[in-house]
């Protein structure tokens, strides 16, 4: 097993143990996305629980010297809000100044949109807490950019993996995406431990097959 399958697995463990997971078939849950899903992740609830959140941060700083190099950026910037708390750990790690990107500009003030010292230039990483179609992602990206920012790349703890879209959009304006655990981890997961019952797998297994489908067929069953 690879180090990162390994802290993917790992993520996925402490999510279940911190309760992140959630699972409602009956009334699915609306994302951020507009998308109906069976299951919700709760990334935030790692802010209260401080074991798995220096797990995590520690298996983000490992990702990101593997797959980034801290030695290719000079500032961590977390989305509001859920993005703030990993990216200040996570600045905090590896010694770096850290910003935070509002979803827009605030009405009053200096009308800032990006909170802290970031030069022209700046090679930044964005953090989130988690991805489904990187819209949200988008849209910080082309604030920091607006603003002067170099970015390249985006971290999240946790990627639905099973919207390609996710990829693809952040792709076509050069930047990569980065996550410690997705879907089929967070599965592997319940069935290692006994977490969800057979019939809750299947119902889950068949929304990440095909959620546009699993999501029609519940549209047309209502």
């Amino acid at each position: 097993m690879s180090d990162s399958q390994h802290d993917a697995a790992r993520t996925a463990d402490f999510l279940w143990q911190i309760q992140a997971v959630n699972f409602s078939p009956d009334e699915p849950f609306t994302l951020t996305s507009g998308r109906k899903s069976p299951v919700y992740v709760d990334c935030r609830r790692i802010i209260s629980f401080p074991e798995a959140r220096t797990a995590i941060t520690e298996m983000a700083v490992a990702l990101i010297d593997r797959e980034i190099g801290r030695d290719n950026l000079d500032a961590i910037a977390g989305g509001e809000t859920a993005g703030i708390p990993f990216a200040a750990w996570i600045a905090d790690r590896l010694d770096m100044p850290m910003l935070y990107v509002r979803k827009q500009a605030k009405g009053f003030g200096r009308m800032a949109q990006i909170e802290g010292e970031m030069p022209e230039g700046c090679r930044v990483l964005l953090v989130e807490d988690l991805a489904t179609d990187a819209g949200s992602k988008l849209a910080f990206v082309e604030a920091l950019r607006t603003a002067g920012a170099q970015v390249a790349d985006c971290f999240v703890v946790f990627h639905y993996g099973i919207f390609p879209a996710s990829t693809a959009k952040l792709a076509e304006i050069g930047v990569r995406l980065h996550g410690l655990t997705t879907w089929r981890d967070v599965v592997a997961s319940a069935r290692r431990g006994g977490n969800f019952s057979d019939a809750a797998l299947a119902e889950v297994e068949a929304f990440l097959d095909d959620p546009e489908g699993w999501q029609k067929a519940r549209e047309g069953a209502g």
